[in-house]
Formats: structure tokens, C-alpha cells, sequence
């Protein structure tokens, strides 16, 4: 089957792949549950590609994301549930739906704030009309957290639980009052540490974690960025320990933490440079 830029195509491998008795023993095995990790991996895979400006893998990472999306439908197909058109369909309606200032009569005439208050009301009534469809779906949690999604990296989640808390005002003004509040937090780890009690150790690192989404939430930076940009620089500076080791004739497991410290020091001083 030659490769080809119309969708049908990739549809059509998908389903050879999922056709038993002739395709692909690995992929007819495969289940939602199983597909999942991989879908949640491919997308983080186009975060990466994005965070090094790498357009040419980006293409790549943005067709593996695709083909998740495809194997995910074809499975729900073969369940007579829906198929990728429906996908596409529920999406094309919802962009539409959620975009009055763009789709409506309205089209160029509301500002920026009337643009989110109504994407806001567009996504409440969204949400009611699913409830009134179906209510033992949508279960008694009405609460103000409750439109923010499980499953999704804690990370995200985190920032989303924070940003809806401060809907409402349940929210520092100052990132500094962030700041000591991550400081009393690593005071209560310290004391965990030193009562070696390894659950309340998790649960304070815990705290910490969320408290330093707060702080970045509130300097402006998304932190799931942040630290994916400060992995990038740890495995730079890392890297560098290890080519100046090698260029010494030594490795790593030769050298001491106090030399390969003092090489962390100078990779980031050449980086300053």
C-alpha cells in the first residue's frame, strides 16, 4: 500500500493492521488501556519537538500523534461506538460552537475578554447539556474543581487546580508570598527527613511540587516548559562532564562527585559566557 497525504489512506492501514487472521498480531491485541501510555507519550514527544525547534521531527512527532488518534477510532469502529469522521465532526462542531466572534453573527466584534467570558459559558453549557443527557454519567461533583480533567500529567493538572481556585479569588496576589510558602514547605521535608518517616516525606515533596507549579503560574511561566527547558540544560551540562572526562582518557565512573561538581561549575560558566 503506497503512502499517500489523503487521510482514507491511513485509515485504510490502520484497518489492515486490526484485520484478524492477516494483520498485525501486535496491533489486533492492542485495547484502549493498552493504546493509552503511547497516546500520552506522543504527545509529549511533539512538546519536545516544539521545545527544540525542530520542525522537521515535529512533522514526524504530529503523524505518530495522528496515528494514535486514528487507532483510537478505528477501535471504537469496530465496536460500532463511532468512527474518525465522527471524531472529526464532534470537533469541527465544537470549534464552531465555542467560536461565535469568529462563526456567528457576532464575527469580529468582541474583544479579547468577551472572547474568554464566552468560551467560558459556551464550555458551562456544554457541560450542563451533557449532565442533563445523561446524569448518572456525570455524577454529583458539581463543585468548582470538578471541570478539571483526570488523567492528564499531574503536572498540568496541578496548574489547572490552581487557575480554577483562583476564579474565585483563593489565590496569592504576590509571587513572593509563593516563595515563602515553598520555603516552609521545604522546612516541613527537612523535619519529615529527620523523623525518617517516608510517607510524610512523599506527601511534603508533594506540596513542594505543587507549591512550585503556583510560583511559576503566578511568574508567568508554564512550568511544564520550564521544566522540560531545565532538563534540556541538565543533560547539556551533564554531557559536558562526560566529553571532558573522556577527552582525559577517564570516565565517569572513574571520576569523584567533588571533580565532576567542579565541571558542572565551569559548563555553566562557559554557558553564562
Amino acid at each position: 500500500m503506497p503512502p499517500s497525504k489523503n487521510i482514507e489512506n491511513l485509515l485504510n492501514i490502520m484497518a489492515t493492521l486490526r484485520t484478524p487472521g492477516t494483520g498485525c498480531p501486535w496491533d489486533l491485541e492492542q485495547t484502549f488501556a493498552t493504546i493509552a501510555p503511547y497516546t500520552i507519550e506522543e504527545a509529549h514527544e511533539v512538546a519536545d519537538a516544539i521545545a527544540r525547534a525542530d520542525l522537521g521531527d515535529l512533522k514526524d512527532e504530529l503523524g505518530d500523534l495522528l496515528l494514535q488518534v486514528v487507532f483510537h477510532a478505528r477501535m471504537a469502529e469496530e465496536q460500532a461506538a463511532f468512527a474518525f469522521g465522527d471524531v472529526v465532526e464532534a470537533i469541527s462542531q465544537k470549534m464552531i460552537r465555542r467560536h461565535p466572534h469568529v462563526f456567528g453573527e457576532r464575527a469580529g466584534k468582541l474583544t479579547p475578554d468577551e472572547v474568554k467570558d464566552a468560551w467560558h459559558r459556551i464550555k458551562a453549557e456544554e457541560k450542563a447539556e451533557r449532565a442533563a443527557r445523561d446524569p448518572d454519567a456525570s455524577g454529583n461533583d458539581t463543585g468548582l474543581l470538578s471541570s478539571v480533567k483526570q488523567g492528564q500529567p499531574a503536572l498540568a493538572r496541578a496548574l489547572q487546580l490552581q487557575a480554577k481556585a483562583s476564579t474565585v479569588g483563593f489565590d496569592w496576589n504576590d509571587p513572593r508570598a509563593v516563595l515563602a510558602k515553598i520555603r516552609e514547605e521545604a522546612d516541613e521535608i527537612e523535619s519529615a527527613l529527620d523523623e525518617r518517616d517516608q510517607s510524610q516525606i512523599a506527601a511534603e515533596t508533594g506540596d513542594l511540587l505543587f507549591a512550585v507549579v503556583n510560583l511559576a503560574r503566578h511568574a508567568g511561566a508554564d512550568p511544564e516548559s520550564a521544566l522540560r527547558q531545565a532538563n534540556i540544560k541538565f543533560e547539556r551540562r551533564f554531557g559536558y562532564i562526560e566529553r571532558t572526562l573522556a577527552k582525559r582518557g577517564r570516565s565517569l565512573v572513574q571520576s569523584n562527585l567533588d571533580e565532576m561538581d567542579s565541571l558542572w561549575n565551569e559548563a555553566k560558566h562557559h554557558e553564562q559566557k
